[in-house]
């Protein structure tokens, strides 16, 4: 079982208290370190210096005055005096500590091998070893019962928590504002998986959260666009079938044998095939189609001889292309679908064309027909979209309005584009751009 939390927030949470709570502890460790260093340096200095003087003045401390004179150093100095000869076994052992240790090896160094340090606990004094005169003193020093480097002071330790506190706070709110993209993007995904589609994710903050929000939004956008083309496609199944369907149920049921009536439902028959081969076409997943260095003009001269070969006005004009990246069936359809778009809603001569321009090459189907409306070309791209033409059309081939969709969609998926223009002297040109490179 892990310690660690499981969410991502309460570990930025724990890694952000661990880093302040170990800052906070560094910090009092130095501080008490700086702080002891700093009052055993000012604790040895003055007592070296007090206790020089305190020898210098007892040299002349014998004779019948010396019990004032010792009183006299002792009220001027602080401390008190006692010969070693009134008192040999006053005091204990040297104390303990480095603090008392370091101040002992000072003494020797300026007051002489001779002298000699003793704790006296009842009456709370440090007791030095001096020789003056040849005459050996006790000066006993005041200490208070606990070094002040043991302590630390009360307003820095309230002033430290205050800090740590504010510290642990904002720590708090950062985290969460690092985890609140992470929340929405999980509930987001959520309510993708319930079928619900959820609105765009805000692709700003930090640039691994934009690049997978960015991500995310680009996927919604992806199923969204998949779930309405489905919701076309069926629609435009129901639709575009009805009336062949109509049509050859009235001609079983009045049971004619009349010739036209038949070729009438063989035609029904025929446009049938070619909706539902032109539904088949767009709902064709090519993704798992791997692209492979193909000759285009091979390819479009192939689908030319098809419709020469069953009587219809196509030229082919190849030019210079040398093998490009390309899914070959995908091609095969796409110049299929603009042949029989010109065939249907243009005027012969229809005329086939490949060339180089810069780094693309260029596929163009050329026609003599009516043409397209400029408004009109960026809607006839659409899925189920026919142009006026077409719609008026009585003779059963006005088709799903998939063709030039399915053209669309594989010039795309090639990285090139689709146009419809204009052409000179009349009729219209469908010009299909594919980069040389692959995508």
């Amino acid at each position: 079982m892990s310690v660690l939390p499981r969410s991502l927030f309460g570990r930025l949470v724990l890694l952000l208290v661990a880093v302040v709570a170990l800052s906070a502890l560094a910090s009092v460790i130095l501080f008490r370190m700086e702080r002891a260093n700093l009052l055993n340096r000012q604790l040895s200095e003055s007592k070296l210096t007090q206790l020089q003087s305190i020898r210098s003045a007892l040299e002349g401390a014998d004779g019948p005055e010396r019990r004032a004179t010792l009183a006299r150093i002792g009220r001027e100095y602080g401390v008190r005096v006692i010969p070693e000869d009134e008192r040999p076994r006053i005091g204990q052992g040297p104390p303990g500590g480095p603090l008392m240790t370091d101040l002992a090896e000072r003494l020797r160094e300026r007051l002489g091998p001779e002298t000699e340090i003793r704790f006296a606990p009842r009456l709370q004094m440090l007791l030095v070893r001096v020789i003056a005169s040849g005459t050996a003193y006790w000066v006993g020093v005041p200490v208070p019962p606990r070094p002040p480097a043991e302590e630390l002071p009360t307003r820095g330790l309230t002033l430290m928590i205050t800090v740590l506190t504010l510290l642990l706070i904002a720590a708090y709110v950062f985290a969460r504002y690092l985890a609140r993209p992470l929340r929405d993007l999980a509930a987001a995904a959520g309510r993708v998986g319930r079928g619900e589609t959820p609105p765009p994710l805000p692709e700003s903050g930090p640039s691994e959260i934009a690049a997978v929000n960015r991500g995310f939004n680009a996927m919604t956008a992806s199923l969204r666009q998949t779930e309405q083309d489905r919701a076309l496609l069926l629609a435009g199944v129901s639709h575009d079938l009805r009336t062949p369907l109509a049509r050859l149920r009235l001609g079983v049921e009045m049971g004619t044998r009349d010739e036209s009536t038949r070729a009438g439902m063989v035609a029904d028959i025929v446009e049938m095939d070619r909706i539902i081969g032109q539904f088949l076409d767009f709902a064709r997943h090519e993704s798992a189609t791997a692209f492979a260095p193909a000759d285009l003009d091979a390819i479009v001269r192939a689908s030319v001889e098809r419709y020469v070969a069953a009587g219809s006005p196509v030229t082919f004009v190849a030019g210079p292309v040398r093998s490009l990246p390309l899914k070959s069936t995908a091609i095969s359809r796409l110049v299929a679908n603009l042949i029989d778009n010109a065939l249907a809603y243009g005027a012969p001569p229809i005329e086939v064309a490949t060339a180089i321009e810069g780094r693309n090459a260029v596929l163009t189907v050329a026609d003599r027909g009516a043409g397209i409306a400029p408004d009109e070309v960026e809607r006839l791209k659409q899925p189920f979209t026919r142009s006026s033409e077409a719609r008026a059309r009585t003779d059963g081939a006005a088709g799903a309005g998939l063709g030039l969709a399915i053209v669309e969609r594989i010039a795309r998926m090639h990285g090139g584009s689709f146009d419809l223009l204009a052409r000179g002297g009349g009729g219209m040109i469908a010009r299909v751009t594919l980069p040389l490179a692959a995508t």
